[in-house]
């Protein structure tokens, strides 16, 4: 087994200083707002383990299928050298792309981006020890600050999975696949998982299951506040709520206060007032079709080479491939 290395970009002290910022912008706007990426302390990642096992939660079941059945097709259109992982967290569903990639004969390096240390180094480990021929090299970055950190050299195909696209706005995912397409040279590859858009029906439950567990993950980032930020939220007295935006096809999950409040933030030195009723977005989901997918990854250079969707349709793998600088 060869020693998996860690490269840091990212210290705990950045990410304090990213919250504190952060969260000030976003309970200072109207609406107000809180990044979905402070769901994920050790609480927040054990509730979304046990979300993606809910009946009612489809995506990570089906994005798993999917790669069951087109993994070793991805390998042979991108023959990976090297396969780079954006928010890797445990790295359960890439074991399918590197088992591909080893049958492909391709695959020599794995690396495994993510801001949490703790988990990188877990899955670092165990990654090194059912691969011993592969090469480890985990990166603790934020990607949606930088991406120049991945290592170059070697045939890159860069995995964005789990549908985390669709938690950045137009805006954001635009200014995020336009520095994926920087990070690659021509012809190295992105394959991107992603929602689609889907009945109502069945969307909303898979963020509003009946069990409750979501709503807890939900309030979840409250307690981290309370914890981070010497907030003072009355944590269990917040109603989660799901709306799906029709307009802008996606899924909001929300966190409403029960009467009028004021919430002070000790560590920002930061009193929020907050009316009976009143919302604070805690997560968007956007979900998108194949066409819109195509569109927005040909806009930011590259050309996509399969789509693999679900028999229900509602998720989608798209392998996409950078074009030549000469013909973007």
């Amino acid at each position: 087994m060869k020693t998996p290395t860690l490269e840091v970009h990212l210290e705990p002290s950045d990410l304090a200083r990213s919250m504190r910022s952060e969260v000030r912008a976003g309970l200072t706007s109207d609406p107000k707002w809180l990044s979905p990426k402070w769901f994920y302390d050790a609480a927040g990642s054990e509730l979304f383990e046990r979300i993606t096992e809910l009946p009612e939660y489809y995506p990570t079941r089906t994005e798993r299928a999917l790669l069951e059945r087109s993994a070793d097709e991805i390998a042979a259109i991108a023959r990976p050298e090297v396969l780079v992982e954006l928010g890797s967290g445990s790295s359960e569903k890439t074991r399918l792309l590197l088992e591909a990639g080893r049958r492909a004969g391709t695959l020599r390096t794995y690396v495994p981006q993510d801001v949490s240390v703790t988990a990188l180094e877990a899955a670092a480990e165990s990654i090194g020890a059912e691969f011993p021929d592969l090469t480890v090299h985990g990166v603790v970055s934020d990607f949606t600050g930088s991406l120049d950190h991945l290592p170059s050299g070697g045939r890159r195909t860069i995995a964005f999975l789990g549908g985390t696209i669709g938690n950045l706005v137009p805006d954001e995912r635009r200014v995020f696949l336009a520095s994926v397409a920087s990070a690659l040279q021509g012809g190295e590859h992105l394959l991107l998982g992603a929602g689609l858009v889907t009945d109502p029906g069945v969307l909303v439950p898979a963020y509003d299951d009946a069990a409750g567990v979501t709503a807890e993950f939900d309030r979840n980032v409250l307690r981290v506040l309370n914890r981070e930020l010497g907030a003072d939220f009355d944590v269990d007295s917040y109603r989660h709520v799901v709306v799906w935006d029709a307009e802008n096809e996606w899924i909001e999950m929300r966190l409403e206060a029960p009467g009028a409040t004021v919430v002070h933030l000790g560590a920002l030195g930061l009193d929020v007032p907050l009316r009976a009723g009143e919302q604070i977005r805690t997560e968007i989901s956007a979900k998108f079709t194949p066409a819109g997918l195509t569109r927005e990854l040909d806009d930011a250079g590259f050309d996509t080479e399969r789509v693999f969707t679900d028999s229900d349709d509602r998720f989608a793998l798209v392998l996409a491939r950078r074009r030549h600088e000469r013909n973007v």
